[in-house]
């Protein structure tokens, strides 16, 4: 028996000398990430169990008020996959189908003898003009609060960017649609739908749709930077017009509640949440790499189920990694922190596979700008290429931005995904770049 309960005392000891260990990996990470006031509350989960918890910076700094993770955040686009779920769950209700014409639940909306189904608006792909892209939405435009309709006539004459299904465009105004038809079908807000269905059964007491007027315990101030990169509170924006693509408070233990019950098939069964995190085939054939109100990738040949979101004083990061069964989100209280690039470093170092980084050279800003410019994967996947202070940065379509690394001539690592990026020279012009993650992909510059 001594030597039966010596082993468990060893095996006890091991186990939390390892996760201290781990602990202090993930430590030294939120370190290293640039915390500019104010900041950022994490939490990652692994089997279920919580892994790590941390709040840095401050939640309001004229108030001087530490950062902490009961604090409530804009949650921005992650709010999509709850309009997601929502639709998904309709569904299975008989109320609605995924291949339902728009026209059939909106009457009169304008789809210019395109057949615009429910499913175009949910994976982006239904060739409706974005609203927020438009030049008339200005600051001035942003303070107006608007009914549902009245967002929808904002933009629904404007002209169709492409044919439904032929590209993937990501889309706000095909979730405000979405928003709209959740509450034709169910007879309720899209608020007090979600609030029923959703935050009540799943004992989220911190999640809400965003308002103004309403007091909310703990909720933290945003900030952003102006033109000159100095601290101010955010611009105003009528939490009216993000509606269902972006209007949604939340805190990093109930968003770990969200995404437990939807991994264990609670709210929606197993078919719907495969359909949901499953590409969709464009009518070309190619696959997108956006299901429904989630983006698919992977790091490693693990896939990843995770969408980022940015509202004004705010960004946020989710992410799921199902071989791992590890959930990470990140919150953060400013539009100029980088929550997504945080996380992909604690996500690969939770699951014992840290992001290695070469080392980086020293490359002239002048010779940076020559690598500027849009690149074309595929049709559905352009990646913009600009400089942004002493850095060259890189944003595929619908994703966000990324730092390029220098580590050779013409050769840059992206530490974020672990992949190469190698700009190719003709006649000492930038002709394209080659993505190196999981194999080659020539990606031509557009002239």
């Amino acid at each position: 028996m001594r030597i039966i309960s010596s082993t468990l005392l060893f095996l006890c000891c091991f186990l939390i000398a390892n996760t201290q260990d781990l602990s202090s990996q993930l430590d030294s990470i939120v370190a290293k990430a640039r915390i500019d006031g104010p900041g950022y509350a994490i939490q990652i989960d692994q089997n279920g169990q919580n892994l790590y918890t941390k709040a840095v910076g401050y939640a309001n700094l004229e108030l001087e008020v530490p950062m902490s993770n009961a604090h409530i955040f804009r949650i921005g686009s992650i709010t999509k996959q709850f309009t997601a779920v929502a639709i998904l769950k309709l569904a299975e209700e008989g109320k609605l189908s995924l291949s339902d014409p728009i026209e059939k639940h909106i009457s009169d909306y304008p789809t210019l003898g395109k057949t615009i189904r429910i499913e175009h608006l949910l994976n982006h792909t239904s060739g409706i003009k974005s609203y927020t892209s438009l030049e008339h939405w200005d600051a001035e435009t942003r303070k107006k609060d608007f009914t549902v309709t009245e967002l929808i006539d904002y933009f629904k004459n404007e002209p169709m960017d492409f044919d439904p299904g032929d590209r993937f465009k990501y889309n706000n105004s095909g979730y405000i649609l979405l928003g709209h038809i959740i509450e034709l079908v169910s007879g309720t807000s899209y608020a007090d739908y979600l609030t029923e269905n959703f935050f009540k059964p799943l004992n989220m007491r911190s999640t809400s749709y965003g308002e103004h007027g309403r007091l909310i315990k703990n909720r933290a101030s945003g900030y952003a930077q102006d033109d000159q990169g100095k601290l101010q509170n955010a611009p105003y924006l009528s939490m009216s017009q993000p509606y269902a693509g972006g209007s949604l408070l939340s805190t990093t233990d109930d968003l770990s509640k969200w995404y437990h019950a939807i991994f264990s098939d609670s709210l929606i069964s197993k078919e719907s949440r495969e359909k949901a995190h499953s590409p969709f085939t464009l009518n070309n054939g190619e696959l997108s790499n956006y299901g429904y109100g989630w983006t698919l990738t992977s790091y490693k040949d693990l896939k990843i189920i995770q969408h980022g979101g940015g509202i004004n004083g705010f960004s946020s990061a989710s992410a799921y990694i199902p071989a791992k069964q590890t959930f990470i989100t990140v919150l953060a209280n400013s539009s100029s922190l980088n929550p997504n690039k945080l996380l992909q470093k604690l996500a690969a170092t939770a699951i014992g596979l840290p992001i290695q980084q070469p080392k980086s050279i020293q490359v002239p800003v002048a010779q940076l700008r020559s690598y500027e410019g849009d690149y074309t994967l595929s049709p559905a996947l352009t990646i913009h290429i600009k400089v942004q202070g002493e850095e060259l940065i890189a944003q595929a379509t619908g994703q966000p931005s990324f730092a390029l690394i220098p580590i050779e001539e013409h050769t840059f690592f992206v530490e974020e995904i672990e992949a190469k990026v190698v700009f190719n020279l003709e006649n000492k012009e930038v002709q394209s770049l080659t993505l190196h993650q999981g194999g080659a992909h020539l990606a031509p510059k557009l002239k």
